[in-house]
C-alpha cells in the first residue's frame, strides 16, 4: 500500500452557468513533506464548512486504481491526481477491502477511516458532466474520508501500513451500499455498530431505519 500523491487546494470561487460558489475541490499535487493536522493538510481548505471538512472529514482518500475505470467509462485521458477532489491518491486501498474504522500509518501520521464520500454537484461541475455525481455514487467507487489520530508529516511515495482493523469489519463499499444503494435494514443496523463511523452517517442510518 502506498501514498502516490498529496493534493491540496485553498477554497476559491467558481462560476458554472448561473451558479457561483466557493469550493476546494480543485486539488493539485504537491511535492515534499506536508504537515497533516487534526482538521486538514497544510495548504488545503474547504469552501463549504457546513457539508465538508471537520474532524471526521479531515482528509479524502481516493484509490488510483479507479482512474483507469473512469478513463474508460468517460472516454477521457486528461486525468491528473486530485481529479476527484481527493487529498490522498492511494494505491492498494480499495473500498471493497478497507473497513470503516480501520487505522493506517502514513508517513508520521496515523489516520482512521470514518465514512465513504458522498458526491455532490461540484464534482459533476468539475468534470463538466451533468449528473456525474449520481453516476459516481452508483459505481460505488466512493473513496473515503479519514480523521487524524496522530498528526505528522506525509509525503507522496510514502508506504501505507495498516495499524488496526475495525472489529465490525464492514467495508467502505458495504457501508456506502447500505445507505445509498441496497438500503438493507440488517446492513444499516450493522453499520451503526461501528464506533468510528462519523456522526453524520450515524444520523443518516438512524433516519433510514426509522422509515423502514
Amino acid at each position: 500500500m502506498k501514498l502516490l500523491s498529496v493534493n491540496v487546494s485553498r477554497p476559491k470561487t467558481v462560476t458554472i452557468g448561473d451558479r457561483s460558489y466557493a469550493t476546494g475541490i480543485y486539488k493539485r499535487a504537491v511535492a515534499g513533506p506536508v504537515s497533516l493536522k487534526r482538521l486538514n493538510l497544510a495548504g488545503d481548505g474547504q469552501g463549504d464548512l457546513k457539508n465538508h471538512g471537520g474532524e471526521y472529514q479531515a482528509v479524502y482518500c481516493y484509490p488510483q486504481e479507479h482512474y483507469g475505470y473512469w478513463a474508460t467509462a468517460l472516454a477521457r485521458d486528461d486525468f491528473a491526481y486530485g481529479q476527484f477532489g481527493e487529498n490522498f491518491t492511494t494505491q492498494g486501498l480499495l473500498e471493497s477491502e478497507v473497513c470503516v474504522g480501520d487505522s493506517f500509518r502514513i508517513g508520521q501520521a496515523i489516520v482512521q477511516v470514518t465514512q465513504p464520500r458522498v458526491p455532490c454537484y461540484k464534482l459533476a461541475d468539475k468534470l463538466g458532466i451533468p449528473g456525474f455525481d449520481k453516476t459516481f455514487l452508483r459505481a460505488n467507487r466512493s473513496g473515503f474520508y479519514v480523521r487524524v489520530i496522530e498528526e505528522g508529516e506525509v509525503e507522496a511515495g510514502a508506504p501505507i501500513a495498516r495499524v488496526s482493523k475495525d472489529p465490525i469489519g464492514m467495508t467502505v463499499a458495504e457501508v456506502n451500499a447500505a445507505l445509498y444503494l441496497d438500503k438493507q435494514r440488517t446492513a444499516a443496523e450493522r453499520a451503526l455498530q461501528i464506533t468510528a463511523l462519523s456522526p453524520g452517517w450515524k444520523r443518516s442510518f438512524e433516519k433510514l431505519l426509522a422509515k423502514a
